[in-house]
């Protein structure tokens, strides 16, 4: 069996921070979305990984390399335009070949893994497909699945005014080589796409047989910069703490609270679930549950909680909390004359903010 990511797309509902870093990069929990993809794909058993890839390629190619580091061997797949989920699957044939695989968008978060889901698919050689779904609170938002008393799919439905129930397409995807078929049968949507959706069904109409997986644990696509900051608190919930570097004596670290090696916290108070990146040097400051701290920060004399902050950045002198904030890379907050009431902000790499 294979794996395939789907790592291409704009990422353009995460802009600033896009603009300059592939989705897919942005770590949640101290490590990028795309590898804890690669890492749940591996622990399935799985080491052959195709990796489609668009306008951030070369991003994708230089952190992942040739997938050594995880014990897999990493493919790439150009995909020149955006043209759908389908097509990715399209043109990564030659790569698949006949072999069953597990298609995997590579910005989705998922408790648990697929371990389960890979081995259940292997164990039923019958099957042609299985589409992995979750009950969600507004299945008009999403692509929804219709079952029949069987629990097999009878159709699949995108963002449906009155939906037939509340089980969403999670964007884990298991298939046989029948799927070239339909991929090669099915038209451009209206949005000049080949859908995965348009794919699947063209399946059941043909007499295949699609099972669902019903995903009880929790499921975000991180694609808002609110879904990355929820996913960042559900795995932060899930880390092992550990301390490696250092804490001086007139600090406070709860017991939640990862430190990696080469991070200094002086004279703060730290609570978890949280994470320090490596040589991040806290002072003088507040970190509160659920942030991430990337590398080589510097936090002094300020207080974040629920944040995500990216490597390279500096947060000084602020006079008011930071929360529920993503800030990108090589980001400088300085404090300025104004005291402001409350601060909440997505920024980019490189930006300089001075607080009014």
């Amino acid at each position: 069996m294979k794996g395939l990511i789907l790592s291409g797309g704009k990422g353009t509902r995460l802009y600033p921070l896009t603009y300059t870093r592939a989705k897919q990069l942005i770590p949640v929990a101290n490590k990028p979305v795309l590898f804890r993809v690669i890492e749940a794909i591996r622990d399935a058993g799985i080491t052959e990984i195709g990796i489609v890839i668009g306008d951030t390629g070369d991003q994708i190619r230089e952190a992942v390399g040739n997938g050594r580091r995880w014990g897999i061997k990493a493919t790439y797949i150009e995909q020149p335009k955006p043209l759908g989920l389908a097509h990715a699957v399209k043109i990564s044939r030659d790569f698949l070949g006949d072999d069953r695989f597990v298609m995997f968008l590579g910005d989705n978060v998922i408790q648990g893994g697929i371990t389960k889901l890979v081995q259940e698919f292997s164990d039923h050689p019958e099957w042609n497909s299985q589409i992995v779904l979750t009950q969600v609170d507004h299945p008009e938002e999403y692509g929804v699945a219709e079952l029949d008393e069987e629990g097999k799919i009878v159709r699949l439905i995108e963002k449906p005014s009155e939906p037939p129930s509340n089980l969403a397409l999670v964007g884990i995807y298991m298939f046989d080589h029948h799927i070239f078929e339909a991929t090669d049968a099915i038209e451009p949507s209206q949005r000049g796409e080949l859908e995965i959706t348009d794919a699947i069904q063209w399946l059941v109409d043909n007499g295949y047989i699609v099972y669902p997986y019903i995903h009880t644990g929790w499921w975000i696509d991180t694609g808002r910069p609110g879904d990355m900051l929820d996913a960042n608190s559900l795995v932060l919930e899930e880390l092992e703490p550990k301390i490696e570097g250092y804490v001086d004596r007139d600090s406070e670290v709860d017991s939640r609270v990862t430190i990696e090696r080469g991070a200094e916290i002086i004279n703060s108070v730290v609570r978890g679930p949280t994470i320090i990146g490596h040589d991040t040097r806290i002072i003088n400051s507040y970190i509160g549950p659920f942030t991430s701290i990337y590398h080589h920060v510097t936090i002094e004399n300020s207080e974040l909680e629920r944040c995500i902050v990216l490597e390279h950045s500096v947060i000084e002198n602020i006079p008011s909390r930071i929360q529920d904030s993503l800030i990108g890379r090589h980001v400088t907050i300085s404090r300025s004359p104004i005291k402001p009431k409350a601060l909440k902000m997505t920024l980019g790499d490189h930006s300089k903010v001075g607080i009014l």
